[in-house]
């Protein structure tokens, strides 16, 4: 009869569900003791700086060289890995999945699951947030260019209106020329 040396539970299992896979013989994945609503939380939150990171390097002026840079290398590199290599910094759906990868190594956040599974959950998970935000910024900012456009127009047509009015003056208020 083999004997099992035991070790020390991990602090963040189910003591109950370790001890019954170690009397058992079986292995199974332990879920996390941290609650689901902070990992929900956590999910939300650690989206924000990935979608901050992710559209500020693919969209904004700041970064306008490089990444003009990199769509040019994107279109006429002869590799087709050195092409999309660089098309990633031009995507921020491609981009979004490296800075998650950082983050995740940053933060060891894990949904779900402990082991390698509740990373790989978190990875897309967090991914399909922080993009669902950067949507949601898009379409934003495009809200705002079409108001913003609309009020120029708006000013257009009420100087245009301003002129026929003074035109329409009669000479006598008007200076002589």
């Amino acid at each position: 009869m083999l004997h099992r040396q035991r070790t020390a539970p991990d602090p963040l299992c189910n003591r109950e569900a370790t001890n019954s896979a170690y009397h058992s013989g079986t292995s199974i994945s332990h879920p996390t003791t941290v609650p689901l609503p902070a990992q929900i939380v956590w999910l939300f939150v650690l989206a924000i700086p990935i979608a901050c990171v992710a559209w500020t390097i693919t969209h904004e002026e700041v970064f306008r060289e490089p990444r003009e840079y990199c769509v040019r290398c994107s279109r006429e590199c002869e590799s087709l890995w050195k092409r999309k290599f660089f098309y990633l910094f031009t995507c921020e759906y491609c981009f979004s999945h490296y800075v998650t990868l950082f983050f995740l190594l940053l933060t060891g956040y894990r949904l779900l699951l402990l082991d390698w599974r509740g990373y790989l959950i978190a990875w897309f998970a967090l991914v399909w947030v922080a993009n669902q935000y950067m949507t949601i910024y898009a379409n934003i900012r495009v809200d705002l260019k079409v108001e913003r456009l609309n009020a120029k127009k708006v000013e257009k047509e009420v100087e245009h209106k301003e002129l026929e009015i003074e035109e329409r003056r009669p000479a006598v208020n008007r200076p002589a020329a």
